[in-house]
């Protein structure tokens, strides 16, 4: 305890506290980058894998295996594949853009199953209505289909974003200088590992509480119709 007493003067320095606050940025950054794409090509990969015909079919097994596939690889493990495969094909690649292109991997396999169960929510006969009023399959999905379903799709996946935000933790295996990293340099300088990993701890609870208050109040607020929906119904009964 002296010896952790003596250390926060030294510790909390202008220098240390920058350097932390970078690495905060790159690990806020790293998250909302990869899954905001991962998030967009996962309603691509839905939308295909939703196609009906048999012509279609070989598509629909690319998608779903592409899906069972990185959902069963441990994060860390599709890291290191991104990272030997870039550097074969592109020497010079940031580290940045070969742990972006990891966790967008990995979240459009996560995030496809729950727009996929987000899409299946709304019931059939909207789709059959849309079809009876001669709407294409991309204007019911987009204009019937999707505007029922962002309540059931947003709070979950905002909140596999605040979950991956402690996950990206592991790109520092690869050397990308977020706060894990940081955190290592640190305690290699000497400084108290209870020092530096509670102030890293508490820098993720920095990042991630808004985000989760975030997923909390959309998730009211998308709610509200719904509920109101219900209540009319019930009135009406």
């Amino acid at each position: 305890m002296d010896r952790l007493l003596e250390q926060i003067p030294r510790f909390f320095t202008a220098t240390n506290m920058s350097m932390l606050a970078e690495a905060a940025f790159m690990t806020l950054s790293m998250t909302l980058v990869g899954c905001l794409i991962g998030f967009g090509l996962a309603f691509v990969l839905v939308y295909l894998r939703q196609t009906p015909g048999l012509w279609a079919l070989p598509l629909r097994i690319v998608c779903v295996t592409y899906v069972e596939f990185f959902r069963r690889i441990p994060f860390l493990v599709i890291v290191y594949l991104v990272l030997f495969f870039i550097q074969t094909l592109t020497p010079n690649a940031s580290l940045f853009t070969i742990a972006v292109i990891a966790i967008c991997l990995y979240a459009v396999a996560y995030t496809a199953d729950i727009i996929r169960g987000g899409l299946e929510s709304v019931p059939h006969t909207q789709v059959e209505a849309a079809t009876a009023m001669n709407f294409s399959r991309f204007q019911t999905t987009f204009m019937v289909v999707l505007p029922q379903a962002w309540p059931v799709i947003i709070p979950p996946a905002i909140a596999f974003a605040v979950s991956f935000i402690k996950d990206t933790a592991l790109v520092s295996q690869i050397g990308v200088f977020e706060l894990t990293f940081r955190a290592k340099e640190l305690n290699n300088q000497g400084y108290s590992g209870a020092l530096v990993f509670g102030t890293i701890a508490l820098c993720y609870f920095i990042l991630s509480f808004p985000l989760t208050l975030l997923g909390q109040y959309l998730e009211k607020r998308l709610a509200t119709p719904r509920g109101q929906r219900s209540a009319r119904k019930v009135r009406r009964a």
